[in-house]
C-alpha cells in the first residue's frame, strides 16, 4: 500500500470516528457530512492504487464506479452508498434548513463504517 493510501485511510478513519460523536451530540447534518468524506477518503484510496486522482468530487465517484464497481472488484452498493452520501452531504452543506433526521445519519454512518471495513480488509487484493 502506498504512503498517501494509508494516510487516505486514517482520514478516513477519523472521519467516522467524527460522524459517530457528531451524530452522539444530536447533529445529524454534520454527521452526514463526515460520513460521507469517510466514503470518499476511501474512494480516493483505490483509485490511487491504480495511479488515478481527479480533481472533483464527481470525478472521484465517476471513477470509483467505473474502475471498482462496475468491474466488481467491490461489491457494488458501494458506490451506491457513496452516491446516496453525497446527495445527502450537499444537502447537509447547502440546505439552509436540511431534513436529514437522526436515523438516515445513522444509515449512512453505518453504511461508511462497512465500507471502511471492507477497505481494511480486501485494499491489498483488489
Amino acid at each position: 500500500m502506498k504512503n498517501e493510501q494509508k494516510l487516505l485511510l486514517e482520514k478516513a478513519q477519523e472521519s467516522l470516528r467524527a460522524s459517530k460523536i457528531l451524530l452522539e451530540n444530536q447533529l445529524p447534518d454534520f454527521a452526514v457530512a463526515r460520513a460521507y468524506y469517510t466514503m470518499f477518503y476511501i474512494a480516493e484510496a483505490f483509485l490511487l492504487k491504480q495511479d488515478l486522482t481527479y480533481s472533483s468530487h464527481s470525478a472521484v465517484i465517476a471513477g470509483f464506479g467505473r474502475e471498482f464497481a462496475k468491474t466488481k472488484r467491490i461489491p457494488v452498493e458501494y458506490h451506491r452508498y457513496l452516491i446516496e452520501a453525497q446527495q445527502k452531504r450537499t444537502e447537509a452543506d447547502y440546505n439552509l434548513k436540511p431534513n436529514i433526521t437522526l436515523q438516515e445519519a445513522e444509515n449512512i454512518i453505518n453504511k461508511a463504517q462497512n465500507m471502511l471495513d471492507f477497505t481494511n480488509n480486501n485494499i491489498d487484493i483488489i
